[in-house]
């Protein structure tokens, strides 16, 4: 008799947590990513830091760059494997020209904040966004830390 297969519990591969940290998100795109076969591998097993990671256009195309996937040990003894390459993003036109359009505006950029499984697709979730300053960086920490406190003081009472 099979064994039934195990669904994966999240069918997130990474997060970019110092997107959010950084920069002030605004409306969000959610791209296709052209891949080699060494590199969905890598992906499975989670070799991938999207920390650094940002969207460049050219030539009218969208390009993740910074994006760094480890190579696993199988695949790096025959294949030449480049772990920082840029990697092309998929996108419909009409979200090519709105990013475009952002970008252009003072202040803004497209970050990549996740990528994860659709089916057996990966897919990118990237943000029009706006850079922080210093300030606005210690108000998020303070607000966030302020609900942690929130939080304990409401489950301490309730016991």
């Amino acid at each position: 008799m099979a064994k039934p297969k195990k669904k994966p519990a999240d069918n997130t591969i990474a997060q970019n947590k110092k997107a959010r940290f950084d920069y002030a998100l605004g409306e969000k795109f959610e791209a296709g990513l052209e891949l080699q076969g060494w590199e969905v591998k890598s992906l499975r097993a989670g070799k991938i830091q999207l920390v650094d990671s940002f969207v460049q256009f050219h030539r009218g195309e969208a390009w993740l760059m910074g994006a760094l996937v480890s190579p696993m040990q199988s695949v790096s003894t025959h294949y030449v494997a480049e772990p920082n390459r840029k990697r092309k993003l998929l996108l419909h036109r009409r979200e090519l020209a709105r990013l475009q359009q952002g970008v252009e505006q003072k202040g803004y950029t497209v970050v990549c904040t996740a990528l994860y499984w659709k089916n057996h697709l990966v897919k990118a979730a990237i943000a029009l966004a706006k850079g922080k300053a210093e300030h606005d960086k210690r108000n998020t920490e303070k607000e966030r830390d302020w609900n942690r406190e929130k939080q304990r003081v409401v489950r301490d009472h309730n016991r």
